[in-house]
């Protein structure tokens, strides 16, 4: 026997690009098997240039009442290029005299670092909250500057527009699908043929990049009844579990939005959420989950033909099963003998303990088992 970890016999799925590594092993340490399939490029900051140096001589070209900040990543990246042209301290001036919305801690350590102070953010770290805090404003004739997060807020800004604000939207950088889409379409079949336990996120952009690969390989529908009877949609946070909302997807996520503190909320779900079947047996609680077979709380490594015979007895729980049952269900089946039988009994009571496994006198065997 060895000590069971909480996460033994359940099989996740990661679509992270970016401290995968990180997320991997905490699974792992906790005993998880892991499949990794990115969702997005490894490479988060794909920045057209061009394209932002238009962008940010925009917003400095006049004054700027009110700025919205979204992503840490994205504001680093905005003022890296902007120091590379020469136009940092311009910019850090004409974003300094705006009042600064930040979505999230991230964020606002961003700008923090440069000298710019956020005169407020949510709690909740939903952007939603933000335009929640706006409304009722009177924003008629204000310039607002929103710094994307790697999809189009365009509907942001119409909501914005629709106060009577001045929008100018900057794209700081673009998320893009994985370069491999292979992974993420073996991933897809194994979620909508229930193969896994959960599949964590950790950004909004990684759950429509996976639901259009979904779609392209016409098991979209299938995905989504997967997560929303069998397989849990773990979120690092509200921003990426609200992209699931439109797809009618149930998700759950840590009261703070931080890797290790998603991957503890695992280790507590997804055993309240288990399939397996669980008894107790002779004053003993045993778990059969998948593969894995835990004798309070500790795992029992059996062999193939203990392991099938121990499911052959939780068949019917407590009921007598003659050897020559016992014989068809070991590997091998009927070429074997009655000896083939008693030899895995032998095996499984090593592994489970003696009083676990009853002999009945020329009937069979029983677990010495009532449901629990």
């Amino acid at each position: 026997m060895t000590d069971s970890l909480p996460l033994t016999g359940f099989r996740i799925g990661v679509t992270a690009a970016r401290k995968v590594d990180e997320q991997v092993t905490l699974l792992q340490r906790r005993g998880a098997t892991v499949e990794w399939a990115p969702a997005l490029s490894q490479d988060p900051n794909q920045v057209d240039d061009a394209e932002l140096r238009a962008a940010t001589e925009d917003v400095i070209s006049r004054p700027i009442d009110m700025f919205l900040a979204t992503t840490g990543i994205g504001m680093r990246a905005w003022f890296d290029a902007a120091e590379s042209w020469g136009t940092l301290d311009v910019l850090l001036a004409a974003l300094g005299d705006a009042e600064i919305l930040a979505r999230g801690p991230k964020s606002v350590g961003a700008l923090r670092r440069h000298g710019l102070r956020e005169l407020w953010a949510p709690e909740s770290e939903c952007f939603e909250d933000v335009l929640q805090h706006l409304r009722g404003r009177d924003l008629t004739g204000r310039r607002i500057v929103v710094q994307e997060h790697g999809q189009s807020l365009s509907m942001v800004a119409h909501a914005l527009r629709r106060q009577g604000a001045d929008v100018t939207t900057v794209t700081v950088y673009r998320v893009a699908s994985a370069e491999d889409p292979e992974p993420m379409f073996r991933m897809i079949d194994l979620i909508a043929d229930r193969a896994l336990d959960a599949v964590t996120f950790t950004s909004a952009p990684a759950v429509a990049a996976m639901m259009e690969a979904a779609g392209s390989t016409g098991r979209r529908d299938e995905v989504v009844s997967a997560f929303q009877a069998d397989v849990v949609a773990s979120c690092v946070g509200p921003v990426t579990a609200a992209a699931f909302e439109m797809w009618g997807v149930p998700t759950i996520q840590p009261e703070r939005s931080r890797l290790g503190a998603m991957v503890k909320q695992l280790e507590v779900e997804l055993p309240s959420r288990s399939n397996g079947l669980t008894f107790e047996v002779a004053g003993h609680v045993l778990l059969l989950h998948g593969d894995d077979v835990l004798l309070d709380g500790v795992e029992v490594k059996l062999s193939p033909a203990p392991f099938a015979l121990l499911q052959a007895l939780v068949v019917n729980p407590g009921h007598v099963v003659s050897r020559r049952e016992l014989l068809t269900a070991l590997p091998g089946g009927t070429a074997g003998s009655e000896h083939a039988v008693e030899m895995a009994v032998a095996r499984l009571r090593a592994g489970l303990g003696t009083r676990l496994v009853q002999t009945v006198v020329k009937r069979g065997y029983r677990l010495a088992v009532s449901p629990a």
